[in-house]
C-alpha cells in the first residue's frame, strides 16, 4: 500500500458492482456526482479496454469540512472508486486509502472519521 491504493475483489461483474454500489450510496443518502465510464469512451473512439468505471461521491456534509481544515485534500474529494476488470477477468475495486489521504495533505485526525464510509462502501459492493 506504499501508493496509498486499496483493491479489493469483487464476487461479482463490473456492471454487478457498480450497481450494487449506487444502491448503497442511494441508501446511505451519499450523492453519486459522476460515474465515468472509461470503457465506454474508448470504445466510442475505436479502442478497446477491459470493462473500467469511476464512481465520484461524497457528502458535503462530511467533505466540507475536511476542505476547509485542508484545503488541498479538494484536489482527492469527492471520494472515488474504480471498479475494473484486470487481465485475469478479476473483477477489482481500487480506492485511496483514509491513512494515505490524510498524511498527503495533513488532515487532522479529528476529521478522518469523515471520510472513513470509503472502506465499507467497498466491502459491501465487492461482498
Amino acid at each position: 500500500m506504499a501508493d496509498g491504493l486499496i483493491h479489493l475483489r469483487s464476487a461479482h461483474s463490473v456492471e454487478g458492482t457498480v450497481n450494487r454500489l449506487r444502491e448503497i450510496l442511494a441508501v446511505k443518502g451519499i450523492t453519486l456526482f459522476a460515474l465515468v465510464d472509461h470503457s465506454g469512451e474508448a470504445e466510442k473512439v475505436g479502442l478497446k479496454m477491459p470493462p473500467t468505471k469511476l464512481l465520484i461521491f461524497g457528502s458535503p456534509r462530511a467533505g466540507t469540512p475536511v476542505m476547509l481544515a485542508a484545503p488541498s485534500s479538494a484536489i482527492d474529494l469527492p471520494l472515488k472508486i474504480l471498479v475494473r476488470e484486470d487481465a485475469e477477468r478479476n473483477v477489482v475495486l481500487s480506492y485511496n486509502s483514509i491513512e494515505f489521504l490524510a498524511s498527503r495533505h495533513q488532515i487532522p485526525d479529528e476529521l478522518t472519521g469523515n471520510l472513513a464510509a470509503i472502506k465499507a462502501l467497498a466491502e459491501a459492493a465487492a461482498g
